[in-house]
């Protein structure tokens, strides 16, 4: 039996606004007063980025914000799907998503992996091609049992935006999208509500 979560589809959203609005989504939910929800969503181009984001490794033409939740700096923008979980339990969430969205991506024919961080290595939580191509990113933030934020999978935005900043804390990272492998494959790049169908099915599947 799968996991009972709530599909919420939001279209674009300013960051500040979906940040205003998760605050408000994760006291619901510490209080009990909803149940589990997965939002889906986009940002209009921006940066947002952990605490631990060196400077140097931010933009200088693009906003960029400072993010309470894990991870460094990561681009958000249209044609990107921004999730933010909510969640219970002693649950892996970032194992969760990851093993969801590369069976999502596989749905739709793109090979895609999980990648084990090595010891004192920078993070490699997210998703990755076979070839070791970053195709999703996740940062999350963990409080009183509630998980919020979530990850963000490159559908097809403006991938120069990555030229300007350094993803994910990796200096040497190739981020791609959808949009560029489907070119690859000389096929057409899946619609923004199939991606979401396929993201939420395989995100649900599970026990």
């Amino acid at each position: 039996m799968g996991w009972p979560i709530k599909r919420v589809d939001l279209g674009e959203v300013a960051y500040h606004q979906a940040l205003a609005d998760m605050s408000n989504w994760v006291q619901e939910r510490q209080q009990g007063l909803a149940e589990d929800r997965l939002f889906l969503l986009s940002h209009p181009p921006i940066v947002t980025y952990g605490p631990r984001t060196r400077p140097e490794d931010l933009p200088t033409d693009l906003p960029a914000v400072p993010a309470d939740r894990g991870g460094f700096a990561t681009y958000h923008g249209p044609g990107q799907l921004v999730v933010d979980v909510k969640a219970r339990g002693p649950v892996d969430i970032v194992r969760w998503l990851e093993t969801g969205l590369v069976a999502a991506l596989e749905q739709l024919g793109f090979p895609a992996v999980r990648r084990d961080t090595p010891a004192g290595s920078s993070s490699l939580a997210g998703v990755w091609t076979p070839d070791h191509r970053k195709v999703a990113s996740i940062g999350l933030r963990i409080r009183r049992g509630v998980t919020s934020h979530g990850f963000a999978l490159n559908v097809d935005p403006d991938m120069a935006a990555f030229r300007h900043f350094t993803a994910c804390g990796l200096a040497d990272v190739t981020m791609v999208s959808l949009a560029e492998l489907a070119a690859e494959q000389r096929r057409e790049t899946p619609s923004d509500a199939g991606v979401r169908d396929a993201v939420f099915a395989a995100l649900t599947a599970g026990s």
